[in-house]
């Protein structure tokens, strides 16, 4: 594909989301896609909450035209459509949490049925292990988990957009070293679109990208790295998409954890997400989100690091450093137990009442 035809896809997804915006806006509050403030938000005035509707949109409309849509795109394109509406009717009607998981549950089984699925893990040491008859169930984990975990992440201005920017990115730089252009191509457009989106949520944020967004997001994200990542010729392909997305994947697992923990309902919200802590330990909300950038670029470039990497035992050493890393840090700040043991910043005391 010549060079000329990927810059006129990209600045075309980007033009189409950022330009889109404003009618969308206008379009949410007709329809009533507004996020009442509460006491586990941070925002304190009502927001317009269908921007995903200008990432997709510009996903979509650029996607139709540059591939030809067929097996595993036609797969990804479909249920990343189905998830999307089930997101947006969830933005208008707030659905039950039963009928947006049922919503992905369906959307996953598109994907798959195209051709999305994950067949076999590399072992690092010797060859590839078919996964066989765990290949469906497996893949069904990941993507509705990758979906439901941008969701949860989605609690910051420029949060989840800025994080799934960066993980597409990466997994286009991963598909490229791996000679898989067309996935390149697909995450690119999609790190367009959101980047189109980006200026109009960036703190302090005119609009939400909503469940309409984040569950798009995250559902297309989790089958790009089943389609390219996780089938890479790297010897430590299984991790590369699990480091990619290293901050709401490990977001979701304390958050599990910290529930049971407490004995509380798992699907029960909280305020100790990262984010959370962060804001609790005395960061303002710009500082925050970059701090989350910088960790999940971070991992990025760890990832990018392990598919360069033929070595086996530097393949595993990286990701067994950054895990006891997340743990150490995550358990002081209070993410593991909603405990911290470090102080708050006594001098940005008192800055959430300013958010």
């Amino acid at each position: 594909m010549p060079f000329y035809t990927w810059a006129i896809a990209l600045v075309s997804a980007f033009v189409v989301a950022y330009f889109s915006m404003p009618l969308v806006i206008k379009l949410a509050y007709r329809l009533g896609a507004i996020d009442q403030p509460d006491k586990r938000k941070v925002h304190q005035t009502a927001m317009p909450r269908m921007g995903g509707m200008a990432i997709f949109a510009a996903f979509v409309i650029i996607m139709l035209l540059l591939v030809k849509v067929s097996g595993p795109y036609a797969g990804i394109i479909l249920g990343a459509s189905l998830v999307f509406i089930v997101g947006l009717l969830d933005d208008i009607y707030q659905l039950s949490a039963w009928t947006k998981l049922l919503g992905q549950i369906i959307a996953a089984s598109v994907a798959i049925y195209f051709g999305v699925v994950i067949q076999f893990v590399n072992n690092p040491f010797d060859g590839m292990l078919a996964l066989g008859y765990l290949s469906i169930p497996l893949t069904f984990l990941w993507i509705v988990g990758i979906t439901n975990a941008i969701n949860l992440i989605d609690g910051l201005d420029g949060l989840a957009a800025g994080v799934s920017t960066i993980a597409a990115f990466t997994m286009g730089i991963v598909a490229l070293m791996q000679g898989q252009q067309m996935v390149a191509i697909t995450a690119f457009v999609l790190a367009a679109a959101i980047l189109g989106f980006l200026p109009y949520n960036y703190h302090p944020a005119r609009t939400f990208m909503g469940d309409s967004g984040s569950n798009f997001l995250g559902f297309t994200l989790a089958c790009l790295a089943v389609t390219g990542v996780a089938k890479s010729t790297a010897v430590i392909s299984l991790l590369l998409p699990i480091v990619i997305l290293g901050i709401p994947i490990f977001d979701t697992f304390f958050a599990i954890f910290r529930r049971i923990y407490k004995k509380t309902p798992i699907f029960m919200p909280d305020k100790d997400h990262l984010h959370h802590r962060l804001l609790k330990l005395g960061f303002p909300h710009k500082t925050t989100v970059l701090i989350i950038y910088g960790i999940s670029a971070l991992f990025s470039l760890s990832a990018i690091v392990l598919s360069w990497l033929s070595n086996p035992k530097a393949t595993l050493i990286l990701p067994l450093l950054l895990l006891l890393l997340v743990v150490i840090g995550a358990s002081r700040i209070g993410m593991v137990t909603g405990q911290a043991k470090i102080p708050a910043r006594v001098r940005n005391q008192g800055h959430e009442a300013k958010l």
